[in-house]
């Protein structure tokens, strides 16, 4: 992992006040999820995760983030999934960042 991701993860976590649950970090190019993708994503330079919040949590967990200036947010939260994606990736015509996206 990023070394500069994680440090900005962990300020976050604790603007948050809670323990949070990472569902994916770091994903080696041959993950399973990654070789389905045409180009590998955030997961495989080591400045994203998946956090598993729901609800209110997730609202509060959104707000955080953008003020943290995560700049790659994708949101699932329908099903019994739920989680919020974040990452640090630069903006490049392949990943336009800011941005947000749901799943």
């Amino acid at each position: 992992m990023n070394p500069e991701f994680i440090d900005k993860l962990n300020d976050l976590r604790l603007a948050f006040g809670k323990p949070m649950t990472i569902t994916s970090g770091y994903r080696h190019v041959s993950h399973p999820i990654e070789r389905k993708k045409q180009t590998p994503g955030a997961h495989t330079t080591g400045q994203a995760a998946d956090i598993a919040v729901s609800r209110e949590d997730a609202f509060h967990l959104l707000s955080l983030a953008l003020s943290k200036g995560f700049t790659g947010i994708g949101i699932q939260q329908k099903g019994s999934g739920r989680f919020i994606h974040l990452d640090t990736l630069k903006n490049s015509p392949e990943r336009p960042r800011p941005t947000i996206w749901s799943y």
